[in-house]
């Protein structure tokens, strides 16, 4: 039985990971601040800390061994050091969450060595508190550089689903029913995400299937442009939406990138994964979004 650690696992996609580890019969352990209640009871192993605060990490994970570790918090240079000296020898595969943030804006199709964070610089001062995207690149580049022990990033787009906390189509659906206006830039963008559970099912894949290391992208195939979600927006709910590409910054799109933004996957499907089309689950989000802004039961 494979011995799993998950640090970042009761909400979201993390939550759906742990649910998918239990159910295929996976020892699971939680690490956790202890704040956020969850739902696994004693089918779970609980350990208690603060990632940020490298000695309570420490002494939360002590002795312990893990064939894999799922980190889906790691935001810095510093916390990835931290982890990489308190896993030192006590992982056997660290799996770590990055981002399509990590790549510039722009119409050409996005391959992994795009970003080449096994040669990228890190950042020296500990300290240093830098934007989402460099700070991704950060993490990337000191698991890639510093540890001793195989690691794989996976580069997500944006993730959405009925448990996404940042509520982003949410607010694409709840404003075009409300009749509020959104702020978009760039219709024609083009843009790719993937569902919760899907994520979850290729860091479970990762971890358990593949001997995949360094950067993978993963997303659903196909694309949409802002313009076609906000059309399948006014579909389900059957309201014009009000899109201007200027407008106060609380109106403003979470998806208001200034042009496209698309990821390959070719690495993760030349090892064997098969990815969900856009389409089978999109429309569907969306009229469970519409439903629940109407408070249909």
């Amino acid at each position: 039985m494979k011995n799993v650690l998950v640090i970042g696992g009761t909400r979201f996609f993390g939550r759906d990971l742990v649910e998918l580890l239990l159910d295929k019969g996976v020892q699971v352990t939680l690490l956790t601040r202890g704040q956020t209640e969850d739902s696994f009871g004693d089918r779970v192993q609980r350990l208690t800390a603060d990632r940020t605060d490298v000695q309570a990490l420490q002494h939360a994970v002590g002795n312990r061994t893990f064939d894999v570790v799922y980190d889906n918090i790691c935001y810095n240079a510093r916390e990835a050091m931290e982890a990489c000296s308190v896993f030192s020898g006590r992982a056997g595969r660290y799996i770590v969450t990055s981002s399509l943030s990590v790549y510039e804006f722009g119409e050409q199709v996005l391959l992994e060595g795009q970003v080449d964070t096994f040669h990228h610089p890190i950042d020296s001062n500990p300290e240093a508190k830098p934007d989402y995207a460099e700070g991704k690149r950060q993490v990337e580049a000191v698991f890639f550089q510093q540890a001793d022990f195989p690691v794989a990033a996976v580069r997500f787009p944006i993730v959405l689903g009925p448990n996404d906390y940042t509520k982003r189509l949410h607010f694409h659906v709840g404003r075009v029913q409300r009749g509020e206006v959104i702020g978009i830039s760039n219709l024609s963008a083009r843009m790719n995400f993937i569902h919760e559970q899907e994520a979850a099912d290729f860091l479970y894949w990762l971890g358990m299937s593949s001997e995949l290391t360094g950067p993978v992208n993963a997303r659903s195939d196909g694309e949409i442009t802002l313009l076609e979600l906000i059309t399948l927006i006014e579909q389900e709910t059957g309201c014009k939406a009000i899109v201007r590409s200027k407008t106060e910054e609380s109106e403003q799109s979470p998806f208001g990138v200034p042009s496209s933004w698309i990821m390959d996957t070719s690495k993760a499907y030349r090892a064997g994964f098969r990815f969900r089309q856009l389409s089978e689950w999109l429309l569907v989000l969306i009229s469970r979004i519409a439903a629940e802004e109407r408070g249909d039961r």
